[in-house]
């Protein structure tokens, strides 16, 4: 072996041998058992084939976790986006005090879903929460609603919910990219005559494509695999119309079928992996080398 290459691997081994104890293992251990009857408290394990498969797709409670999850995960990667890159442009022209208004727009995502679904969950309380007192307050009565608890508003209280927790996410990454265009660009530009919005069309979106993608794709791979959030708000209520595949696959291991829960598992990590690597296929083609 290459002596420049032997201490280096010497060094990776016992990271690379956890790695595979811990992840690559039980990765592939999993396909295995979405095979098969795994319950808990079973005598045996027996092989079923594609049974597990069949009967989640039967399912009308998957089909609903499927929509919601998809509804979630398109609504909040293009919000998220527009108000992440409206946040990015805001704060990178010269205002006072931008700097604490960049740290006051990030910190919530600092902050633990739990903690931020547990603070909403007591801001949307139906009487004592501060949003309907605000309302009632300022004479809006008609406005006032059970946020979590209404089947056809809860799905996109907890949206808004999550838009508040991750726009400053997205902002942080588009004024990174917005700071890496060149002011040569932007100083040619206007010597050309072209508008804000112009120089913003035919300019700054152009270089700043890979702020894009970055953003859209851990976006779009942080909805589909949502979970946190839906379990502190809702638990996927009222009934299951809050429901996602996180929270479906958590009711599955909680009565013990552990072989149909490991294959809703393999079912949402193909679904993640399609879905994105899809969307990268089609940023990456528009992107632009500085």
């Amino acid at each position: 072996m290459n002596k420049n290459l032997k201490y280096p691997i010497i060094f990776a081994l016992p990271a690379l041998i956890i790695y595979f104890v811990m992840f690559i293992a039980p990765s592939l251990g999993s396909f295995y058992y979405s095979l098969t009857d795994w319950n808990l408290g079973a005598a045996s394990v027996s092989f079923i084939g594609l049974q597990n498969f069949k009967d989640m797709f039967e399912d009308s409670v998957l089909i609903i976790a499927f929509k919601n999850t998809l509804i979630f995960a398109v609504i909040v990667t293009v919000m998220q986006n527009i108000i992440g890159f409206g946040l990015a442009l805001a704060l990178n022209e010269k205002l006072f005090l931008k700097t604490t208004l960049r740290t006051i727009y990030f910190l919530p995502i600092v902050i633990s879903p739990l903690l931020v679904g547990y603070i909403f969950g007591a801001i949307y309380h139906p009487e004592f929460g501060i949003l309907n007192q605000f309302l009632h307050a300022i004479g809006l009565h008609g406005l006032a609603e059970d946020w979590l608890n209404d089947p056809q508003i809860a799905l996109y209280s907890i949206i808004g919910t999550e838009l508040w927790r991750v726009s400053g996410f997205a902002m942080i990454i588009y004024l990174a990219g917005l700071q890496m265009v060149p002011s040569d660009c932007i100083e040619q530009s206007k010597i050309d005559g072209a508008n804000y919005w112009k120089r913003l069309r035919h300019v700054i979106f152009p270089l700043i494509a890979q702020s894009f993608t970055v953003n859209f794709i851990l976006s779009l791979i942080g909805c589909l695999k949502v979970f946190d959030i839906v379990f502190a708000l809702t638990k996927g209520g009222p009934g299951f119309t809050t429901e996602v595949f996180n929270t479906y696959i958590l009711r599955a291991f909680g009565r013990g079928a552990l072989g149909y829960s490991t294959a809703a598992n393999l079912v949402l990590f193909f679904l993640i992996t399609c879905i994105a690597m899809v969307l990268l296929y089609f940023l990456r083609k528009r992107e632009v080398e500085m």
